[in-house]
Parts: structure tokens; sequence; C-alpha cells
């Protein structure tokens, strides 16, 4: 694992990601979107969860509210990612097609949170890297960056989930984490 300047001891799990994403990320540059650029407003970080949900419905009150930009961000890796339309055994699409994918479906679950009518304002950010990296740095210029408690991660017993953690340790603004009753 490679430790950056500033890293924590207890910050193995943000360095691995780091690694992985870094490994995965090799030679995609320019293909597709390896980072979200926002110009203040709100930043949620939206995994298709139902607390990633909540933690959308949240944040879009509040932007709505304080007459702010809203960004959903969605981090993602081909292990992640839905399959293209075009995908068949044997045959493996670009990778600009499973971005294709992930947007769809993030766009479909803002709108499923929303609506569409308020879905129509929201901007919406799919970037290939982990999670913790796309959040962190399409929140170096936001007012807010809001993210759900729980995940899909697989530890449901956990009351705050690894990136929500993270992104409170590292964020470079405010942080909320939205707190709900579904569990992950």
């Amino acid at each position: 694992m490679t430790q950056q300047p500033g890293d924590q001891p207890g910050d193995a799990a943000l360095t691995a990601e780091r690694d992985e994403a870094a490994t995965e990320l090799a030679g995609v540059e320019g293909e597709v979107s390896t980072r979200a650029v926002v110009d203040g407003g709100v930043v949620v970080g939206h995994d298709g969860s139902d607390c990633a949900q909540e933690a959308l419905q949240w944040a879009a009150g509040l932007a709505e509210r304080a007459s702010w930009p809203l960004h959903v961000v969605r981090g993602w890796r081909i292990a992640t990612a839905p399959q293209p339309a075009s995908w068949e055994p044997g045959y493996v699409p670009p990778i600009s097609e499973y971005e294709q994918a992930v947007q769809a479906d993030l766009e479909a679950d803002v709108r499923a949170a929303l609506g569409a009518e308020r879905a129509r304002a929201v901007s919406c950010h799919v970037v290939h890297a982990a999670p913790v990296r796309s959040l962190i740095e399409a929140a170096q210029h936001a007012d807010l960056l809001v993210v759900g408690a729980r995940g899909r991660g697989g530890f449901a017993g956990l009351l705050l989930g690894s990136v929500s953690d993270q992104v409170t340790r590292h964020a470079p603004c405010p942080v909320t984490v939205v707190r709900t009753q579904h569990k992950a």
C-alpha cells in the first residue's frame, strides 16, 4: 500500500482503496470521467442504496432552500457497474459503455428519489474512481458534502459505513451524514 503524506495510521482502508483505484484507472484517463468538477453547492454521494436515496432527498431539500446547485456523485469501478446493453457472453464492451450504464442508473435513482421535475435541476456525475476519492475530490469547492450513514457494504451492524467514515475524516468542506431507519 502506498502511504501518502498526511495519512494517519488508521487510514489503511483509504490507502488500499486509493491503490486499487489507481491500478484500475491505468490506461483509461480520457476515455471516462475520473473526476467530478464542482464549483460550489451541495455534493451528495450516491451508491444506489436506500440510505443514499434518503441522503439525496435531504440534500435536495437543503439545496433548494439555500438556492445552491445540487451535484450527485457516484464513484464506480467495473466490478460495481451494471452491465451495458451491448454486453453478451464472450464480448466485453468498451469502458465508455459501462460509464453510460452507470450514468443511466444514477439518473434513474435521482428521478425515483426526487421526481422528474426536481431531478431536472440536478447535475449527475459518474466518476471512474473509488467512492471516497471521487467524493473528496468533488467536494474541493463544494459548500457541503452529504452522504448516507450506510451504503451497500456488507457490515450491517456498523453505525457508520466505511465511505461515510472516511469522508468525515478527509473532506475539504463540511460533511453531513444522514442517518436513516433503513438497514443497509
